[in-house]
């Protein structure tokens, strides 16, 4: 008979596996292509993404444009070194990324950037 402390770590083991792939973005983003980027690395980085029916996520949570800066606020004051990467589908128009990257300023996030595809992969 296998004992129920096993059973819990190895349930615990698979959630873990799993919970990543859950969490990934809730919205569709395409986002635009450019010849040249830098890869970013996910350490202390807010992801932002802009759908292109207008919908908004922080960090693959959705949420209204009215509460994006309380999102944010709350997610930019764990750390003054923050991040912030827009991920706006290429459809958005700029006025709202430049709304997002100036909000986000605003908070004091030590650095902003918007993400992009690299064209050769299309």
């Amino acid at each position: 008979m296998i004992p129920l402390i096993d059973i819990s770590l190895i349930l615990l083991i698979i959630f873990m596996v799993i919970t990543p792939s859950l969490v990934q973005s809730q919205i569709k983003v395409n986002l635009p292509a450019a010849d040249s980027g830098a890869k970013g690395t996910d350490n202390n980085v807010v992801k932002v993404q802009i759908s292109a029916r207008g919908e908004f996520a922080v960090d693959g949570r959705k949420t209204q444009y009215k509460e994006l800066e309380m999102e944010l606020t709350r997610k930019m004051s764990k750390s003054a070194e923050k991040t912030l990467l827009v991920e706006a589908d290429k459809s958005v128009p700029v006025e709202k990324v430049v709304d997002v990257l100036d909000l986000a300023k605003r908070l004091g996030a030590g650095k902003t950037g918007i993400a992009v595809t690299d064209r050769e992969k299309k």
